[in-house]
């Protein structure tokens, strides 16, 4: 499985003629291309193309007299391949502005209803574009509602443009976009889970707290997110989001939410080795009313404590239960 798109930095001497023999023409051979100009003028002081593949994928390559800077979903040329990756932030800034006003006219030629949600557009870019899964995660948000069962797309990418439009996870959007995957096999599940972290990412914003994710703790695992304010002293929150009891081999959703506690507690789960000192929040986002609303007449424990438990919906609208002494406030708990 290929990765959300990167860079690579391809440093000695570079021009037109070697870009046509070291780049276009392999392309060309292997897969049938096409050379052009970019349709963003690139940053000063660089000569840019773009490569366009009979099977739809891209490429853009931009270089000066002693380096070039590589990024495509395409098969890379070998005359690529020992060179070091840069993510988009860790690129010079105007190379990765110039790439991404390509990449962005390219994802809404494809993907036209993409359009309406610019910061959800931009935040998933690297892998809306990915050389495996760009196809699978766009079909997720346009046909599954990023992973709401009762919601039409629209409700659900509207949603989740308000949460990037804050900007609050700009700073990690390499990592964050990387959850949902670039696998060109469709994984449902998979996604929606990923969607949860959002979800819980949405609700602490919205609690006016700063988040920092994946938090690298002695046991070896990584926490989802560090949450920091004058209030928690830096609380540490790890997300799960069960499967509805109809998707799972349980019979009722009081099981299905202690199941997936269950992977995350016990055995070799991250909450298992960690001793203590991290909070569960358990997303029910997936669940139907009827068993939203069993899950709400019993409020069960999840065998982990503090933990919170809650179901949100594309409107904004959430509710849930605490469990044990939760360290964030969130004042729609019951």
């Amino acid at each position: 499985m290929a990765r959300p798109l990167r860079f690579r930095f391809a440093p000695g001497r570079w021009d037109e003629s070697r870009v046509r023999r070291d780049v276009f023409e392999p392309l060309d051979s292997n897969l049938g291309a096409t050379m052009r100009a970019p349709a963003h003028a690139p940053p000063d002081g660089y000569e840019a193309r773009r490569f366009d593949m009979e099977n739809g994928d891209i490429a853009l390559l931009a270089w000066t007299d002693d380096h070039a800077y590589w990024l495509g979903n395409t098969e890379t040329p070998s005359s690529l391949w020992r060179t070091d990756k840069e993510g988009f932030d860790e690129a010079p800034f105007s190379i990765s502005r110039w790439a991404q006003r390509e990449l962005i006219d390219e994802l809404f030629e494809e993907s036209p209803w993409l359009k309406p949600y610019p910061h959800l557009s931009w935040f998933f870019l690297p892998v809306f574009l990915s050389k495996d899964g760009r196809k699978t995660t766009r079909e997720f948000f346009y046909d599954h509602a990023a992973g709401f069962p009762d919601a039409t797309r629209e409700e659900a990418l509207s949603f989740y443009e308000r949460l990037f439009a804050t900007g609050a996870l700009d700073e990690y959007r390499e990592v964050m976009a990387g959850k949902l995957g670039t696998s060109e096999y469709f994984d449902r599940i998979r996604m929606t889970a990923a969607m949860g972290e959002f979800d819980v990412a949405h609700l602490l914003t919205e609690a006016g707290y700063d988040i920092t994710p994946e938090i690298e703790v002695t046991t070896g695992h990584s926490i989802d997110f560090r949450v920091d304010d004058a209030r928690t002293g830096g609380a540490l929150v790890e997300v799960t989001r069960p499967l509805p009891p109809n998707r799972r081999s349980v019979s009722n959703p009081v099981a299905a939410i202690r199941d997936t506690a269950q992977t995350k507690t016990s055995g070799q789960g991250q909450l298992a080795e960690h001793g203590g000192g991290v909070t569960l929040f358990v997303d029910c986002s997936s669940f139907p009313d009827d068993d939203w609303a069993a899950i709400m007449g019993e409020k069960p424990d999840v065998r982990h404590r503090p933990a919170v438990v809650f179901r949100l919906r594309p409107s904004g609208d959430v509710e849930g239960y605490a469990k044990g002494s939760v360290p964030v406030d969130l004042p729609w708990l019951s």
